[in-house]
């Protein structure tokens, strides 16, 4: 129990900093992304043993290729918007589409606090767009469209992932059959994107950082947290994901953001978290352990 959210956090820091290195590839951000899942998927799916086949369920398969194109959308809005505006965006918005999928699937309507903090998760977002300037304004718009639709597909598979866990399904099979169909689904995108650029040692060092690193080691964390840490609270911490990805992005490459870029990132976080954070604690606090990781 006490090891759940230390996991959680270990994989979020390690997702804050894909961005970062997939900018110091000079490589199509398609190629980047399906190489990424090719060797990350297949290493979750070794991980995961014999026990792989007896997790495939219809909803993972669903999950896999949400995954797939998380993949995808992520490393173009970033290319288009910068590391932090992007992740932010893409990561931050996921709390607030996993309120509307429960709404949605689940029947859980939201309350009141969490429609107004998506009012102004919604403000930040237009913020962010009036901070990228009037020359790269069909770039920026475009790239946070990207990085919205990649936070719809992160909370997609990481509810149907939660509910498999929550149904009893071991982490390890759960990821690997996700991620592993993923890189299968990657396979012949990687193929027809080429692998050409992977022969420079710092893009192939890059890649393999972004599959083992930032992709296997990060979701085998994640799902031992989902083990034994609810849902809501993985969401809250997965927030330091964007948090890591704003400073390496300022810090490490050098991006500048405008003052109302700024206080638009503020606005989104502060927002995100609010939705984030369980408005009953104490009663979920008395649910057993597995359902509570059962809620997404």
């Amino acid at each position: 129990m006490r090891n759940g959210p230390l996991a959680v956090v270990g994989a979020s820091v390690l997702w804050g900093t894909a961005g970062t290195a997939g900018l110091l590839v000079s490589a199509d951000s398609v190629a980047l992304a399906a190489a990424r899942l090719v060797i990350g998927g297949a290493a979750l799916a070794l991980v995961a043993g014999a026990g792989l086949w007896k997790a495939v369920r219809p909803g993972l398969l669903l999950g896999a290729v949400a995954v797939a194109a998380y993949q995808l959308c992520f490393f173009a809005a970033v290319s288009r918007t910068g590391v932090a505006i992007g992740t932010v965006v893409a990561i931050g918005s996921g709390p607030v589409f996993t309120g509307l999928l429960s709404w949605v699937l689940h029947g859980r309507r939201p309350t009141r606090r969490w429609s107004a903090a998506t009012a102004a998760a919604i403000c930040g977002c237009a913020a962010l767009i009036v901070g990228g300037g009037a020359d790269a304004g069909a770039q920026v718009v475009s790239g946070i469209a990207l990085a919205l639709l990649g936070g719809l597909l992160y909370a997609f598979y990481a509810v149907m992932a939660a509910r498999a866990i929550g149904q009893g399904g071991q982490s390890n099979a759960v990821m690997g059959v996700m991620f592993g169909g993923a890189a299968l689904i990657m396979v012949p995108v990687l193929a027809v994107s080429g692998v050409a650029w992977m022969g420079e040692p710092r893009a192939l060092l890059a890649v393999l950082y972004l599959g083992l690193g930032t992709t296997a080691l990060s979701y085998f964390l994640y799902g031992r947290g989902l083990r034994t840490t609810p849902v809501a609270t993985a969401a809250t911490l997965s927030l330091a994901e964007p948090a890591v990805a704003a400073l390496l992005g300022l810090v490490v490459l050098g991006e500048r953001l405008a003052p109302v870029s700024i206080a638009g990132l503020v606005l989104l976080g502060l927002s995100l978290a609010a939705v984030a954070v369980p408005e009953r604690t104490r009663e979920r606090e008395r649910m057993p352990e597995r359902e509570l990781e059962s809620q997404p």
